[in-house]
Parts: structure tokens; sequence; C-alpha cells
């Protein structure tokens, strides 16, 4: 961040006050209202924090208007399709790409911390068979912290190394057993024999009794899934996860409050949303109808999965997740499953539509993602899980940046007070 000659004026009751503007390597400049309050007594309002930024950052950066995605300055789509998610791993924790001896040396030590110890086992009989996954990755993410004591010291380096690569490799270990105990399976042990992705797909589907190959083509779309979601630059989950890294909190806490904070069905639900607006279709000739219902402003129906907040244009992660869910899509079928055959026909269908086309509203990463999912057997409330999963990469990193940075101190957002004033209590015989 470098400080520009150019300065804002704000004027307030005849008073002027100067304020710094400063210049990003790319997107809006920024005015500094660090000294705002001390100098003119004001605070700002930016419910949301649409026009706020909260921090300085090196690791992602997106143009909305442009539909850009860049990782340390790569692009989304050169990184899935040239790229994995390891190696994307590494490039979001340390800032730039390995070298092969250096990612070799990190694929090994991901795969030889993705065991979780022992005794936690016991955590997942402690839950109703019917919790959701996501509660059951709260309480055990969270529970992490009493298991593994030598990476909880945010001072220490070396420490903090520890907790990033125990975090990455072990929440796939931690989703597939939350997933494993909903349907009553018993768990499975991950495999170093296995990449990433296809050893969570092996983790997931695998059962003692016979022998489970994972296909190629499933577990590079896997890989796809995890690359494009890995980091979103300061969206909510990341920004609880910063929040709570402030305090002093320890990263197995930090990174469970993101995943709390990604429950949330308006950011980590959205694909389940999307799979439950499909099934509510029901299938492709009710289509026609579900398109007018979207047109129409009197009706709340609204067309889940197409779209976004940030992305104006269109979503550069859904160009590669759609490729991903045609091969997948080739390789299993969909004649037999009417909520795939439903979303390939919409898909069509709004693609073609001029309405659609106007207001921008393309198909995203969730419409595809949630689209494979259900193809490879997922249950929508795993959805979740696998976003989750995915993006500790990008929590990690963000914890890391914050605690390095010079001029982290702990988050207190400030607030437009509009209760009672000061009064006096009332005893209750005169209430």
């Amino acid at each position: 961040m470098a400080e520009t000659n150019k300065t804002a004026t704000l004027t307030i009751d005849g008073n002027s006050f100067e304020l710094p503007i400063h210049a990003p390597t790319a997107g809006p400049d920024v005015i500094d209202i660090r000294k705002l309050y001390g100098q003119a007594g004001v605070f700002t309002y930016d419910p949301g924090f649409t026009s706020t930024a909260s921090c300085d950052s090196t690791i992602t950066f997106i143009d909305g208007d442009k539909g850009e995605l860049l990782h340390r300055g790569y692009p989304i789509d050169q990184l899935a399709e040239k790229s994995h998610y390891l190696e994307v791993c590494f490039l979001l924790l340390y800032g730039y790409l390995p070298k092969a001896g250096e990612l070799e040396e990190f694929e090994n030590t991901i795969t030889r911390h993705t065991m979780i110890h022992e005794q936690m086992y016991n955590f997942f009989r402690g839950f109703r068979r019917d919790a959701h996954p996501m509660a059951v990755m709260v309480g055990v993410v969270g529970a992490m912290a009493a298991f593994y004591h030598d990476s909880t010291d945010i001072a220490d380096p070396r420490q903090r190394e520890i907790a990033s690569h125990r975090l990455i490799a072990k929440m796939p270990t931690i989703a597939a057993m939350a997933y494993k105990y909903s349907i009553g399976q018993p768990f499975v042990y991950p495999r170093n024999d296995l990449d990433y992705a296809a050893n969570f797909l092996h983790m997931c589907f695998s059962v003692p009794a016979e022998e489970y190959v994972v296909d190629p083509i499933l577990a590079r779309a896997m890989d796809r899934i995890f690359t494009l979601h890995a980091d979103h630059e300061q969206n909510a989950s990341t920004s609880t996860v910063r929040l709570a890294s402030s305090s002093g909190a320890n990263p197995f806490a930090c990174i469970a409050a993101g995943v709390a904070c990604l429950w949330g069905p308006a950011h980590g639900g959205a694909n389940q949303a999307c799979l439950e607006m499909l099934k509510e279709i029901g299938s492709p000739e009710n289509i026609p109808e579900y398109l007018a219902r979207a047109k129409d402003k009197d009706d709340s129906f609204r067309l889940m999965g197409f779209g976004h907040r940030v992305y104006k244009n269109f979503d550069p992660r859904a160009k590669v997740m759609k490729q991903s869910a045609d091969e997948v899509l080739d390789l299993l079928g969909v004649e037999n499953n009417p909520v795939l055959a439903t979303a390939k026909e919409l898909e069509k269908q709004a693609l073609a539509d001029p309405y659609f086309a106007e207001k921008k509203l393309f198909p995203n990463v969730d419409f595809y993602s949630g689209i494979i999912l259900e193809a490879m057997g997922f249950p929508t409330s795993m959805f979740t899980p696998i976003f989750a999963l995915s993006r500790t990469v990008g929590w990690v990193s963000q914890w890391k940046e914050m605690l390095n940075d010079p001029q982290n101190k702990i988050g207190r957002p400030r607030q437009l007070y509009l209760g009672e004033t000061e009064r006096d209590y009332v005893d209750i015989e005169n209430r």
C-alpha cells in the first residue's frame, strides 16, 4: 500500500479535515479514515462493510466488474487448468509457485498429517446420527486445540506453520468422517498413496467390504472444486477468521469460527440452495414456468446459482467448473437423475433467454459445483463441509498474514446507536 499525494477533504460544520488516500496495486484508491474520530469526533457508517477495507492483503484480488479473480497475481482459470489444489495451497501460504522439490516436500508433509488423533474418534460418537455434518465439523475442528497443544502458540512461527499444515491436511479427514457417521458407515482411514482429492473421495465412498478405485475424472473434478473455492478475498467467513484471530485466539478456534460462519445459507450454503431449487422445479418441462416466475418482480421465487454479489459480469470460476460438470455428467450420465437433467436444461434455457443475459445472471460456481457433487453421490448436507475444507487454506493464509501484520490490532467495529438514552431505574412496584 502506497500513500499518494492525493487527499480527500471532509467538511463538517464548516471545519475541514484532510484524509490521506492510499493506492493499492490493483483496485480503487482507498481513503484512510483511521484518524477521523480523533480529529473530527465522528464515525463512518457502512453496514455490511460494502465500501470499507478492514485490512490490507497480498493474497487474493477480485475485480467484480471485470469478472477477475487473482491468487497472488495468478488468474484463477490458469491455476484451475494448469495447477492442482496443493500447489495452490502452497501459493496462497507462501506467495509464490513452488519449485518441484518444494512442492514434493509440501505434498509429503500434508499427506503425513492427514490422520487425526485416535481419541478424536470418540467425539463423533457423542453426536446424534442425524446431526448436520457442519455441526459436527464446528465442534471437532474447535476441539483440535485440546489435542494439538504443540501448535497453539501463535507467537511461535514454527507452531503457526505446524498448525497450518495440520488444518489443511486433517480437514478432509474430519469432513469425510462427519459424512460416514451421518450415514452409519465405518470410518475410513486416509491413505498416503492417494493424492489429496482422491484420498477424500476414497474416505467418503469406500467401505471395508470391497475395493473402491477412485475414477481420475472424478478426482480431477473434486480437485478443481477445492481449487476454485480455496480463497475469495475478505468474504464473511474469512473476515470472521480474521476477527477471531485479532483477539489472539488459537488457530483451531479461529478456523472453527470460519466454519460456523460459512454454514450460513447466504454464504456457504448457496450450492445446496441451488440443488433444492432444482428439486423444486422437478423436471425439465417445468422450467419455462419457473423462468417466468423468476422474471416476475411480485413473485418471491429466484433462480439460485445464477448471478453473484461480487461478480457483476460473470463468475471467472464458473467456466472452469462447467467444464468439470460436463466431464462428470458425461462419465456418470443424467438419464436416471431428474435433478441433473433439470440442471442441464435450465442452464441451456437461461443462457438463451435475453432477460437473464441483459441482467448478467449467468450460472455461477455454486450452480456447477452443486451439479458435480450431486452427480458424485454426495447429499446436499455435505456441500458446505466440502466448501469448508476447500476454504481452509484461504482462512489459514489470511490468519498467518494478519499475525505478521505490524498494524494488527483487535477488531472492534463502531456502531450507530439508536436505542434509549439514559433513564432512571424504576422499582418493580411502580412499573
